[in-house]
C-alpha cells in the first residue's frame, strides 16, 4: 500500500510555458521579446514583441508597441499593436492606437480610437511586408 511508485514524475521538460507577470507599482521603459504569455498590471513604455499571449490588467497601462498572437486588453493602451489572431478589448479597456489583427472582440463599455485593418489576409500581408522590409535592411547593410 505504502510502496507504491510514482506514476509520473516531474520532467522539465513537461513543464507549462513561460508566464511573465510585470507587477503593479512597476513601471518598465525598454522591450519586452519573448515565446512565452507576458501580463502586465505595471506600466510599460516601449515594445512587446512575443509569440504567445499578451493580458493588460485593468491598472496595467502600455505605451509603445505590441506584437503578439493574442491579446486581452482590460487596462490602458496607447500603441500600434499587431495580433496575429484574437484581440479581446474587455469593457474597461481604454485603447487608442492603430491595430493590425485577424479577429476583434469589443465587449460593451470599452473605449477605442484609431485605425484598424482586420482579417486573415491582412495580417498575412503585413507579415510579409515585414520581411520585406527586414530583408531590405540587410541588403543595405550587405
Amino acid at each position: 500500500m505504502f510502496n507504491k511508485k510514482e506514476s509520473m514524475p516531474f520532467k522539465a521538460s513537461n513543464a507549462s510555458p513561460t508566464i511573465n507577470l510585470i507587477n503593479s507599482g512597476t513601471i518598465i521603459t525598454g522591450e519586452i521579446n519573448s515565446n512565452g504569455d507576458v501580463r502586465t498590471d505595471g506600466q510599460l513604455k516601449g515594445t512587446i514583441n512575443t509569440k504567445g499571449k499578451v493580458v493588460i490588467g485593468k491598472k496595467g497601462k502600455v505605451e509603445g508597441e505590441i506584437n503578439c498572437s493574442n491579446a486581452d486588453i482590460s487596462g490602458e493602451v496607447n500603441a500600434k499593436t499587431n495580433v496575429s489572431q484574437l484581440l479581446s478589448l474587455k469593457a474597461t479597456a481604454k485603447f487608442s492606437g492603430d491595430i493590425v489583427i485577424n479577429k476583434l472582440a469589443i465587449e460593451p463599455g470599452a473605449s477605442f480610437t484609431g485605425k484598424c485593418s482586420m482579417g486573415e489576409s491582412v495580417v498575412k500581408d503585413i507579415k510579409d511586408g515585414e520581411k520585406t522590409q527586414i530583408q531590405e535592411k540587410q541588403e543595405k547593410t550587405a
